[in-house]
């Protein structure tokens, strides 16, 4: 079961500003990811669970870091259905993210208590899943609204909480568009856990880059 409540990880999403995206098929790769990230600063992790057999490779990462990486919150990105995001939850995801705003998983998340966070591309869906509990609503796919259909969401509901995921990079004017315009925290994957990170097993690197950017997130909310 889950090791931290949604609102503990709300509350964490919140305060770091940046939820990581990484898949691969190879746990000892993912458990040397899931450390650069941690010993980066970063406390949250979306496992995107697009492969085969990737409920054994999540499994296995959510049992290093309940025992190497304190704090470390792990969580399971690209469910579908409910039948997928209860057994991801059995094996003690914190969180769930689907691409789009689904009852079903709404449902069994709730009855757990455990973070879900839909990808919503309208006010009326943003409502509903809001209506239907959500904390932190997913902007997805993030480059195609951009900043400005957060602005725009903020001005009548200063009180949705908006994580976009996709179009998000570590370039400074990147983040500062999106924080400018009210989100609550970002989803990077490629633009921040490149392949080419990846291919050269260049961990310091990642490990160097998640601090650099988690530090400018912080400075560009303090403007």
């Amino acid at each position: 079961m889950a090791q931290y409540t949604r609102i503990e990880v709300a509350n964490v999403m919140k305060e770091n500003g940046m939820v990581p995206l990484f898949y691969h098929p190879n746990i000892d790769l993912g458990k040397k990811v899931l450390k650069a990230c941690y010993d980066g600063g970063s406390r949250l992790m979306e496992f995107t669970a697009r492969g085969d057999f990737a409920f054994e490779v999540f499994s296995e990462l959510n049992k290093y870091a309940i025992k190497e990486l304190p704090g470390m919150i792990l969580g399971v990105g690209s469910i579908t259905d409910a039948a997928a995001a209860s057994m991801f939850m059995q094996m003690g995801a914190n969180f769930i993210v689907t691409p789009s705003l689904r009852v079903d998983i709404a449902q069994v998340c709730n009855r757990r208590k455990v973070l879900w966070s839909p990808g919503c591309g309208s006010l009326t869906e943003i409502n509903a899943a809001e209506e239907l509990g959500c904390e932190i609503v997913k902007l997805f796919p993030g480059d195609l609204y951009g900043p400005g259909f957060v602005k725009g969401i903020k001005g009548p509901q200063p009180w949705t909480s908006i994580m976009p995921t996709g179009g998000v990079s570590t370039d400074e004017a990147n983040l500062k568009g999106w924080f400018d315009a009210g989100v609550t925290c970002v989803g990077m994957g490629s633009k921040l856990i490149s392949s080419e990170i990846l291919k050269n097993e260049d961990y310091a690197g990642l490990e160097k880059t998640v601090r650099e950017t988690l530090a400018l997130i912080k400075k560009l909310r303090a403007k």
